[in-house]
């Protein structure tokens, strides 16, 4: 069988939620699409996931002849295993979500896997190992050498991409230039037309209150933000803006528009999370490779307690699945 339309989903922190949510979504799957799925964790904290959960899941080792419904997964050992302590930070804990990443973007580099989805990692883990990264993206980015790279935001009911993520309000501000937002602009057309959206409606979110009212609240929707949309609108994109930030998110929702390009962290964040939290996936666009993600974090305060839902890991395998689906088309 081809390893290119393969799924592969790494295990995140295992202090963490994601050897749980991860056993629990493949339970959910049938057989046909576990085969279609390569985990990218070690042995140890899924296996006991697996146990401690009765998810009632067999794995094997990936890249070859496995019994249907057997979970195929790639072994990243954890060092210091032994270190790890359930929902306390650690750095073996963010070595160990590390390694798993990397090994993960080697597959997808090397075309063996088609899309990686992620189990969440915390950054003071990540930090702690001596990778000092903002998160996923930034690592992606920096693993794939690739000068940039953009947060997508998508569920059922709105979908949503930031000209800037993990700043400071006043670095922010200072990134939001007319380049910046003109790419994001075309990532995020570029990437619905890849699935599916044939003429995507993208509408601009100023960053002013009533995007700068002509200059009194602030003039970068004059300087920047105006001027990035003429260009893609001369490159035959269909933009609308800017639209206040109070406003634009009702009228996408609403069906007047596919796609909103938020300035801001917490501007496309809030009302994706508000309208859709436990079904918002995290997609990450402008690399060489394709990434889905959950929209949460490791919620250490219950991990490998049994309560942690998975509704939002299978929302991020069925994203991954129509975008191989897609990429294979």
């Amino acid at each position: 069988m081809s390893h290119s339309n393969l799924i592969g989903i790494t295990m995140g922190d295992p202090a963490g939620v994601g050897p749980e949510i991860i056993c629990k979504a493949l339970a959910a799957l049938d057989s046909t699409q576990r085969s279609q799925i390569v985990v990218i964790g070690d042995s140890f904290f899924l296996n006991r996931a697996n146990q401690q959960f009765d998810t009632g899941l067999d794995f094997g080792p990936a890249f070859s002849e496995l019994p249907p419904g057997v979970v195929p997964l790639v072994s990243v050992a954890v060092p210091d295993s032994g270190q790890v302590e359930d929902g306390v930070i650690s750095s073996a804990a963010g070595e160990a979500a590390y390694r798993c990443i990397v090994r993960a973007t080697e597959l997808a580099l090397n075309g063996q896997i088609e899309v990686i989805v992620t189990a969440p990692i915390n950054k003071g883990a990540l930090h702690a190992a001596g990778h000092h990264f903002d998160g996923h993206t930034g690592l992606l980015a920096h693993l794939t050498r690739s000068k940039s790279s953009f947060m997508l935001l998508t569920s059922e009911k709105l979908s949503t991409i930031h000209v800037t993520t993990h700043l400071s309000m006043r670095n922010a501000i200072e990134r939001i230039t007319c380049d910046r937002v003109l790419a994001t602009i075309r990532a995020g057309a570029q990437h619905l037309q890849q699935v599916g959206v044939e003429h995507p409606r993208v509408a601009i979110a100023g960053l002013n209150p009533h995007c700068g009212e002509g200059g009194i609240f602030g003039t970068e929707e004059l300087e920047q933000i105006e001027p990035a949309i003429k260009r893609a609108r001369a490159e035959g994109i269909n933009v609308a803006g800017p639209i206040p930030g109070d406003t634009v998110f009702y009228r996408a929702v609403r069906g007047e528009f596919d796609l909103v390009v938020a300035q801001y962290h917490d501007q496309g964040h809030a009302p994706a999370k508000l309208l859709a939290f436990d079904t918002t996936v995290n997609v990450s666009l402008g690399l060489p490779i394709r990434r889905t993600s959950v929209d949460h974090g490791t919620a250490f305060d219950i991990a490998w307690s049994g309560r942690a839902d998975h509704g939002n890991m299978l929302a991020a395998i069925a994203y991954a699945r129509r975008w191989s689906a897609a990429a294979q088309s």
